[in-house]
């Protein structure tokens, strides 16, 4: 029997290396891939016959988050292993809480992959041990885990503060580039965590609830 497995990862590269990877096993059939979360829910729309998603967490469009919860509630049997570079507790914590069933590092090796997968397939919970480590914390310590997310959404950094001010004034990606020195691509990635820590969806939402919480 061949185990069908999708990926949703916006970085080609790592995308195709990983395809590699798992070609080296003849239990697997890899059957498509998502640049990002709500590709990925609407591929499921067509063709739901999935058996294991590799889920990055942070993409353009719709994180990996986000359509983890999403994909859980229309397709509760589909199995979804994180596989993402952030192991901070808070990425732990709500991909846990959003329906994840395993959570492994990039670095990860072809081997490390199968075994996963096959253990998630078998009703396993696959963790890299720094994150089953941070798992451990967050059953242990969850107000705290909960208190420090909570404080966490709304602290931004200099360079996310200088962003926000940016966009706030009506300006594109190049322009605020091009003020602060820095790529357009390394501006896209601000912007998301910004959007990320305050949770929204869009430019006029970022500003607005930047300025009511002072942070602009």
């Amino acid at each position: 029997m061949k185990f069908k497995i999708a990926i949703a990862e916006d970085n080609h590269f790592l995308a195709k290396a990983v395809i590699e990877k798992l070609s080296f096993f003849e239990d697997f059939v890899f059957k498509f891939k998502a640049a990002n979360g709500a590709e990925m829910v609407g591929k499921l729309e067509a063709d739901h016959n999935i058996d294991v998603i590799l889920m990055d967490i942070q993409m353009p469009e719709m994180d990996g988050i986000k359509a983890t919860e999403i994909i859980k509630e229309k397709h509760p049997q589909i199995k979804i292993i994180m596989l993402t570079v952030f192991d901070d507790e808070e990425h732990v914590f709500k991909a846990i809480q959003a329906g994840a069933d395993g959570y492994l590092l990039k670095e990860i090796n072809a081997e490390k992959i199968h075994k996963s997968i096959l253990e998630v397939i078998n009703d396993g919970a696959p963790m890299s041990p720094s994150i089953a480590l941070k798992a451990l914390n967050l059953l242990r310590n969850p107000l705290t885990i909960t208190e420090n997310e909570e404080i966490e959404k709304v602290k931004l950094t200099k360079r996310e503060t200088d962003v926000l001010l940016q966009l706030s004034k009506g300006l594109n990606y190049n322009e605020i580039a091009e003020n602060l020195f820095i790529s357009s691509g390394t501006i896209r990635k601000h912007i998301e965590n910004i959007y990320r820590k305050l949770q929204v969806h869009n430019k006029m939402e970022a500003v607005q609830k930047a300025r009511s919480q002072k942070l602009i």
